[in-house]
């Protein structure tokens, strides 16, 4: 995003000395060819852009290392087996690299600017894996996993997704996971639950919760925005709305295509609705063909109502947040052009995220 010099040397003074956090990116590189998809994914042994992630400016990123390469291999879900094997092999690249480190707490959360390398905050899309086992929280939050979803866009054990036709709400085995992960300081996600299942999760939590990669459905009635009432819960409760740019997502009727402007009318309806303390940037980008993830996770489980309610022409990226390397960036530097106070660009850039994780993390 172009700037002009002296906003330009205040989004760098920004970038240099503040902790920045997406609440959701992925360093996974994507093929292109929608069909080549699934048959790459099932390797496990996937591609990571660490260059890539270097470049972002990113201090902390909730990485989920695409646990979705189980979803996509099996029409039943999140294998623990795989959920397992990934970490395992993700963890063992990750140790031999230079420029990302992995987080356990807090305090390494903290040590991110000061190591000049971009922390990985592990974190998984769905709680599938766990089956109805409430002990396999205990075995992720062992490996590392530091926040977990409770549903993908498709129901399981704790509760339903924002995929199903009908919302049952958080099961009494979700309620004995949320208490489980509330013990042991793992923070939880609803971004693609259900609005009654994310309700229950919200009031059944005795720790803030988030949205880590979402919007309003206000403007943009489709089943993987949010509510008001869920929005408004959630900053009730002291939790975090990440706001998304992945394509397709966070559109408005006022843009007729997918940019930083209408992620940012998201941004700016949602500050409104809660205040800023309760805002921030989950960009959920790719590196390489994100819409053909997409279409390959909606496929493979046979759930295609996501992104329903409105007509749109789908955009392969969105213009302005193409990847990680540029997305937090570019929404920093969009704050700075429509000169936000610097404490509130703070804030949003990941001074609210530092706040929710110094509480849960422990």
């Amino acid at each position: 995003m172009d700037l002009k010099e002296e906003k330009e040397r205040l989004l760098n003074d920004i970038m240099e000395a503040e902790q920045i956090v997406s609440l959701r990116d992925h360093g996974f590189i994507s093929p292109k060819n929608y069909k080549d998809i699934i048959p790459y994914c099932s390797q496990l042994h996937t591609h990571f852009h660490y260059e890539g992630i270097a470049r972002s400016g990113i201090d902390v990123i909730f990485e989920n290392f695409m646990d979705g390469i189980s979803l996509v291999t099996s029409k039943n879900g999140l294998k623990w087996d795989d959920v397992i094997y990934l970490l395992g092999i993700r963890y063992a690249d990750i140790q031999k690299q230079r420029t990302v480190c992995i987080a356990n707490n807090f305090q390494d959360v903290k040590q991110a600017k000061t190591n000049r390398q971009t922390t990985l905050l592990p974190s998984l899309e769905a709680a599938s894996a766990l089956e109805n086992e409430v002990d396999r929280v205990d075995v992720l939050y062992g490996f590392g996993i530091r926040c977990m979803g409770i549903t993908y866009n498709q129901s399981n054990t704790l509760g339903s997704g924002l995929g199903e036709k009908f919302d049952g709400g958080l099961t009494h085995f979700g309620q004995q996971v949320i208490e489980r992960m509330n013990q042991l300081g793992m923070m939880i996600d609803i971004s693609h639950c259900g609005d009654r299942t994310s309700m229950d999760v919200i009031e059944a939590s005795t720790q803030p919760v988030l949205l880590t990669h979402a919007g309003a459905r206000a403007l943009w009635n489709t089943p993987r925005m949010k509510p008001d009432e869920v929005l408004k819960a959630c900053a009730e409760k002291g939790g975090l709305i990440g706001v998304c740019a992945a394509p397709n997502t966070t559109l408005t009727r006022n843009r007729s295509s997918h940019s930083i402007e209408s992620v940012m009318e998201h941004f700016e309806y949602i500050v409104d609705l809660v205040g800023i303390d309760h805002v921030g940037f989950g960009p959920d980008t790719f590196f390489g063909d994100h819409s053909a993830i997409q279409h390959a996770f909606d496929d493979r489980l046979g759930i295609s109502d996501s992104h329903s309610g409105e007509e749109f022409h789908e955009a392969p990226y969105v213009e302005g947040l193409e990847n990680p390397a540029e997305a937090m960036r570019n929404m920093i530097a969009w704050m700075v052009k429509q000169e936000y106070d610097c404490s509130e660009i703070i804030k949003a850039a990941g001074g609210n995220a530092m706040r929710v994780m110094e509480e849960i993390l422990q």
